[in-house]
């Protein structure tokens, strides 16, 4: 998350040089740390790209790790049963998948991302 987009945008790609794609119908700006192919997937492999928001009243207070999960609605309710919370509920992400963030039972938020099958 990020206070000033331009200034967040600035740091990170003078620092490591990310490549920032901004998606304003979605808010949200992604951030590319390696080469991805036409349909933004990975090139390489264990590499990590991922993506900055507005931070608002909602919004995690620093960045959150995302888990690739089989199933959002599965993950969500085995953190339940495991004393975790829903912190954000499960949305679309455009065609590409779905997203929720929880927070463990020491209060940290983490990311659990489904890809949508094609």
């Amino acid at each position: 998350p990020f206070d000033d987009a331009k200034r967040a945008k600035d740091f990170y790609s003078k620092v490591f040089g990310w490549k920032l794609n901004d998606i304003p119908e979605m808010n949200y700006t992604i951030v590319h740390t390696v080469e991805v192919d036409e349909k933004q997937m990975l090139k390489e492999v264990g590499a990590i790209n991922g993506g900055m928001y507005k931070r608002d009243k909602e919004s995690a207070k620093s960045p959150v790790i995302v888990i690739d999960v089989s199933s959002v609605d599965e993950y969500v309710e085995k953190v339940k049963k495991a004393g975790g919370k829903i912190f954000r509920e499960k949305i679309p992400v455009g065609d590409m998948g779905f997203y929720a963030q929880v927070s463990d039972t020491e209060g940290n938020v983490i990311g659990i991302w489904e890809t949508v099958k094609k």
